[in-house]
């Protein structure tokens, strides 16, 4: 049987109140928040990693508003998931090969991080899988949301999971398993960060019509365990300048939580116009400051992954809501910029998508457009977090680094005191894959080989990811126009995908290396780690990020 032939086959159907596509915290907290509403609804969470959490990365300084809200009991629960609250906040601004620490009490109020706890939001995503499934919601891991299922009248209906089981060459291999339906009287996408469902909704209900495009960043991260001399419990440390220039945007974390482990990472905005720049390579480079280095005395790096993360903030947010569904989490992008923060604001708006389904379904309706999550949303705990802080990322791309930032304080005390800011409302410009500069007018960045103690080389940081694809399979990295990456984005770009890829997925092979003679674009798709910063990078929006067989991917251990 050829696959046409097999995909002619009906799919095996499952029918539900809600499905939800993604175990993270926004879909969760819906799941739960449902449940808590009305136990009789049914339930169900389909999950691309292999198992809850195993593709979740974030800092992860995290504000407890959410779960407190959704879960006031979760610090007294000896299950609970977050134990190192914040004892130090430090801020930073690096100059080569200095630094200077700025005062606390200049910073926003906003900007403070008492209160909040460092640890994993892997692990905060398995303590809510356990607690929603105590309330009896079905939560399938390892199954990929391929396809959104629509009914005549245009409404979403459900998802379908991919087949498992497709060769490499498209055909029907001997595992072949048909993908199932999950149909849902409402579909809830909650994807994370350009989830491929939600891309195809945006498109299809214009839903970021009168919106400014969405920004992002990447997130690169490593989790070291650090000489018992060199920890300091709870501290939290952040630091923009070096080694980028002044009009690139980005910064550091370094968190100290539970024994000896510390979370270092870097995030670069997308919107950079070096194409020679690449991001892994600026994080290698960070942690080898003189203020930096020093904390990497015999410790040891246990692990690595990477991210995209959401900059647009309130005015990027697309529109929520579509007949027979909605976006949820950083699928709608509620990540506030300055504090790097969005999982309390995803756990806040599944709530509220859940709050405002149970009166939907109590009331009958299914496959309708329940507006009243994108009209209540401004008005909720997110739109009070993201408000304020609306002109920060603008500020920053505009006016480069050291005015930007300077400007953005400012900006983010008017709100605080006044709830005003001069600015207005400022818009993004272009969209991140439209901002890279010609090959011939920058100046080419050359990187230092690593030593293999502090800075390291992709395919070793990759294998810390525990990333793992089926090999045969079709690869999930799909280019429009094939030609593109050779005879357009090479002689213009010197093909940025090879640099801007944080796992060594691109590569340009020529057949006589010396003499650069007959380039070959490669994707090595089995280290993809599902950061989705080609899907969005790409000067020619060639790349398209599908979701490849569940189960494959990073195996992230509690990042």
């Amino acid at each position: 049987m050829d696959l046409e032939q097999a995909r002619a086959e009906p799919r095996e159907s499952m029918d539900y109140d809600v499905v939800i596509v993604g175990a993270g915290p926004a879909g969760l907290a819906a799941a739960i928040r449902l449940k808590q509403l009305d136990e009789t609804v049914s339930v169900v969470v389909v999950e691309k990693g292999a198992e809850v959490g195993a593709h979740i990365l974030s800092g992860a300084v995290i504000d407890p508003t959410g779960l407190d809200a959704l879960l006031p009991d979760w610090r007294q629960d000896d299950a609970r998931p977050l134990n190192t609250e914040v004892s130090e906040d430090i801020f930073y601004f690096l100059t080569e090969p200095n630094g200077i620490r700025l005062p606390n009490f200049g910073m926003p109020k906003l900007m403070n991080n008492h209160g909040n706890f460092v640890g994993s939001l892997g692990l905060v995503t398995k303590y809510l899988a356990a607690r929603a499934e105590a309330l009896g919601v079905e939560i399938y891991p390892g199954f990929a949301a391929a396809e959104l299922l629509f009914n005549e009248e245009g409404a979403v209906v459900g998802i379908a999971t991919g087949d498992m089981g497709v060769a490499k060459d498209g055909t029907v291999s001997e595992r072949y398993t048909r993908g199932m339906e999950l149909r849902g009287r409402y579909t809830l996408l909650g994807e994370g960060v350009r989830g491929s469902l939600a891309k195809i909704a945006i498109r299809k209900y214009g839903l970021d019509e009168g919106r400014e495009p969405q920004k992002y960043g990447i997130g690169l991260k490593e989790i070291w365990q650090v000489a018992p001399e060199r920890f300091v419990k709870g501290r939290v440390q952040h630091s923009f300048g070096w080694p980028l220039d002044g009009t690139t945007g980005g910064g550091s974390f370094i968190y100290h939580f539970d024994d000896n482990l510390v979370s270092v990472g870097f995030v670069i905005h997308l919107n950079y116009t070096n194409p020679t720049l690449s991001p892994f390579d600026e994080f290698q480079r960070f942690k080898t400051h003189p203020l930096i280095k020093d904390l990497f005395d015999g410790a040891k790096r246990l692990s690595y992954g990477s991210r995209a993360i959401t900059e647009g903030g309130w005015q990027s947010v697309p529109k929520l809501t579509f007949p027979g569904g909605a976006l949820i989490g950083c699928a709608a992008g509620f990540v506030n910029v300055p504090r790097i923060k969005g999982s309390h604001n995803a756990v806040v708006s599944g709530m509220l998508a859940a709050e405002k389904l149970v009166p939907a379904l109590a009331a009958g309706r299914s496959h309708d457009e329940v507006v009243e999550i994108e009209t209540s949303w401004r008005e909720s705990a997110i739109g009070a977090d993201l408000k304020p802080v609306r002109n920060v990322k603008p500020l920053w791309s505009k006016y480069g680094t050291l005015l930007g930032i300077g400007l953005g304080g400012i900006d983010m005390w008017l709100n605080q005191l006044f709830g005003w800011s001069p600015f207005g409302t400022m818009k993004h410009g272009k969209p991140d894959h439209a901002t890279l500069k010609l090959l011939s007018e920058v100046k080419p960045i050359v990187y230092p080989k690593p030593d293999g103690k502090i800075t390291f080389d992709k395919l070793s940081s990759v294998f810390l990811s525990s990333t793992n694809h089926e090999e045969d399979q079709p690869a999930h990295l799909k280019l429009t126009d094939p030609s593109i990456p050779i005879d357009k984005n090479l002689p213009l770009y010197g093909e940025p995908a090879r640099l801007y890829c944080p796992a060594g997925v691109y590569e340009v092979v020529y057949k006589d290396a010396d003499a650069k003679t007959d380039p070959r674009f490669v994707i090595n798709a089995q280290n993809c780690v599902h950061c989705k910063t080609c899907d969005i990078k790409d000067p020619a929006q060639n790349i398209t990020w599908t979701v490849p067989e569940g189960g494959g991917g990073p195996g992230y251990a509690n990042m």
